[in-house]
């Protein structure tokens, strides 16, 4: 990774002047129209551009000037159609024996790599994710300046931390443990939550600051997923969690790694072999790193290929997981990632029919289950604490008119005819112990509650 980190961030910078110009050319000002002081050199250097730190002089803000490299353009047009016509020479190889065209691949390679050359799509980029974790303590995007960006040109507020290729001086910081949970649950956030995620999370584009925060910079790189991948992508962690491998199967073919049509029984063992051989049961030994190894196993011995989105989520959960190893050697991804879909699953409304789910077990109520997700969602992420209430209230509108749902329930606390009462004892001492639930919130909150299930009910009659 310390080898990779160089070709990242060391590479020799252009002329201070070149780039002085093309800054005054991109925001039609002269440089010291826009800016009290600004860096003679460059603080950092990468393939594509180069940073200068700058104070604004109609307010005094510092900020990060990153400027496009020139000539890159024409350069990335004819590394490409080498590697075309390269890859055009082993197509036939490749869709025989790899099931995928090779020109395909360097087409998505090259469709993102000239989307980072697109300033004024990543200063939309910054402002996406600026306006997704505004608010949250313990994520810091920089606010980015639109007035002063162009096609070669972004201005930035600047970041003050400690960048992840300097591993010792962050171990130093003495918050080691926060901060990989903060990273961990803000790239899950990207992904389940918001559908914008980071597709470049390097050790060069992350900060650790001060106060224990996760800082991201460079937006050239990110991609989208949509609201129903989103949910399969859930779907697949459930069925992961139940062992549920024939849906896990399908899962592959919603999200595009498997052509509709396809066979999917002889797949089921071999998705089981590498859960059970990476997980081995529990958290202590998973890792993507090992899952990804067993994975591109299959991809020799079944029609499957890795759709571009998803080799740039696998990249990113890989980058980032090495990241953390790098900072914490015995770092389980999944002592971190499990807690926040726990705490997902139990507060998310549109994820109601994802927890019934998990909480059947062979057609029986796991109550165990249940108090393991309550634990688990509790420890999600430092001092955000766990508030069920909002649960407890949806949950008791949906029980009025879901009739399944009651039946289930019922089932479940009369299951092997006795009362479950035990089981709910059980549940109500996590509960109380977690302060997950404001009770007296939950009584004041009767009288609107009853007056939202009478407005529905009759609604319902009315309209039937």
């Amino acid at each position: 990774m310390n080898e990779l980190g160089k070709l990242q961030d060391d590479v020799p910078p252009f002329r201070s002047d070149q780039a002085f110009q093309i800054i005054e050319e991109s925001l039609g000002k002269p440089l010291d129209e826009v800016f009290s002081e600004i860096s003679p050199r460059p603080i950092a250097s990468a393939s594509l551009g180069q940073v200068y730190k700058a104070r604004l002089r109609s307010n005094g803000d510092l900020v990060a000037v990153k400027v496009q490299r020139p000539g890159v353009e024409p350069n990335l047009y004819r590394d490409l159609y080498i590697f075309r016509s390269l890859a055009g020479l082993i197509n036939g190889w490749s869709m025989r024996q790899l099931g995928c065209n090779a020109q395909l691949i360097i087409d998505e390679f090259g469709e993102k790599l000239l989307e980072e050359l697109d300033y004024d799509q990543e200063c939309r980029n910054i402002q996406d994710f600026f306006r997704n974790f505004k608010g949250d303590p313990f994520v810091k995007i920089p606010m980015p300046y639109p007035e002063l960006s162009g096609p070669q040109v972004i201005t930035m507020e600047w970041i003050n931390g400690t960048r992840c290729t300097r591993t010792g001086q962050i171990q130093d910081l003495g918050q080691v443990d926060e901060f990989i949970r903060h990273g961990v649950v803000s790239g899950l956030r990207q992904l389940l939550e918001f559908g914008l995620f980071h597709a470049d999370p390097h050790a060069g584009n992350i900060f650790a600051l001060d106060d224990g925060r996760i800082a991201y910079v460079d937006f050239g790189n990110v991609a989208e997923i949509s609201e129903s991948n989103k949910e399969i992508l859930i779907d697949a962690v459930v069925h992961a969690v139940n062992e549920d491998y024939k849906e896990m199967a399908g899962d592959f073919v919603k999200l595009g790694f498997l052509a509709p049509g396809t066979d999917v029984k002889p797949i089921e063992p071999a998705l089981e072999k590498i859960w059970k051989d990476s997980a081995v049961q529990t958290l202590e030994n998973f890792n993507f790193r090992t899952v990804t190894g067993k994975f591109n196993e299959l991809v020799y011995e079944y029609p499957i290929r890795i759709p571009e989105r998803y080799a740039l989520v696998i990249r990113s959960l890989l980058t980032q997981e090495g990241i953390c190893l790098s900072l914490k050697p015995d770092f389980k991804f999944l002592e971190v990632a499990y807690p926040y879909v726990a705490k997902r699953l139990l507060t998310d409304s549109r994820l109601r029919t994802r927890l019934l789910e998990i909480l059947y077990k062979d057609g029986s109520f796991d109550w165990d289950r249940l108090e393991n997700l309550i634990l688990l969602a509790k420890n999600s992420d430092g001092d955000l604490s766990l508030d069920l209430t909002e649960t407890g209230r949806d949950m008791i509108k949906v029980l009025t008119f879901d009739r399944e749902l009651r039946t289930q329930l019922v089932d479940a606390f009369t299951e092997g005819d006795r009362l479950a009462i035990p089981e709910v004892r059980s549940l109500l001492e996590v509960l109380r112990d977690s302060g997950a639930v404001n009770t007296s919130r939950i009584i004041d909150e009767i009288p609107s509650v009853s007056r939202e299930i009478l407005k529905e009910w009759s609604t319902r009659v009315l309209t039937s």
